[in-house]
């Protein structure tokens, strides 16, 4: 949670001034403490991309490598993709470089985006060198790509990751095992649904990240 600056009664908040100039997000006021915001909190928190991943890399493996050794090459990609990330996260957490793992502040997101950028990629190449299965090496590249897209929109506009991330698993998961993973969908529009309950991003801001999750399984289409 980054600080913010004080204004005149009435005024609504804002982040603090980029050294780089770009503008910086207003801070949405904390939502009231409700049924509802307890709902979509607990629902943010168990869907976030740490968790999504670590399901739906394992079941990409599973499917691509069709045994149990699938399992070891899904685990190394939701490591790669999402636990070593959400580390990073939590290790700058305590550092106090921001409050808490949805860094609302879109200017302190980059080093984030270059962590999952060079893990993936390391992870990939580990992937090339120990001969993965094709479908969960098409994964890590599709979700590298789809990194990279994150991260040149976030210079001008806080895109939802974690709606990208909800919407990336079950669009792979569809691709590689079987469509029936698309009613898996609901799960996608509940992540949407919390984040944008708990201000943390606006309607427009998860249609646009649950889209472009959604487009990270052309992977397969091309692979």
């Amino acid at each position: 949670m980054n600080s913010t600056t004080g204004n005149s009664a009435g005024t609504r908040a804002t982040a603090p001034s980029d050294p780089t100039g770009t503008p910086p997000d207003p801070v949405a006021p904390p939502p009231p403490a409700t049924a509802s915001a307890s709902a979509a909190r607990a629902v943010t928190d168990a869907l976030q991309p740490r968790n999504t991943l670590l399901a739906g890399m394992l079941g990409i493996g599973l499917a691509a490598a069709g045994d149990w050794t699938g399992l070891l090459w899904g685990f190394l990609g939701a490591l790669c993709a999402g636990i070593v990330p959400a580390g990073y996260i939590e290790w700058e957490r305590k550092r106090g470089t921001w409050g808490d793992r949805h860094v609302v502040d879109r200017t302190k997101r980059a080093p984030i985006f270059f962590v999952i950028l060079g893990s993936i990629g390391a992870g990939s190449l580990v992937m090339v060198l120990g001969h993965a299965p094709t479908g969960i090496l098409l994964a890590m590249l599709a979700l590298w790509v789809m990194t990279v897209v994150l991260l040149t929109v976030n210079t001008v506009w806080k895109i939802s990751v974690d709606a990208a991330v909800a919407s990336a698993v079950v669009a792979l998961l569809a691709a590689a095992h079987s469509p029936w993973w698309l009613a898996a969908g609901p799960l996608t529009a509940a992540v949407c649904w919390s984040r944008v309950a708990l201000r943390y991003h606006s309607v427009a801001q998860v249609v646009a990240g649950a889209a472009l999750g959604a487009a990270t399984a052309a992977a397969y289409a091309f692979g």
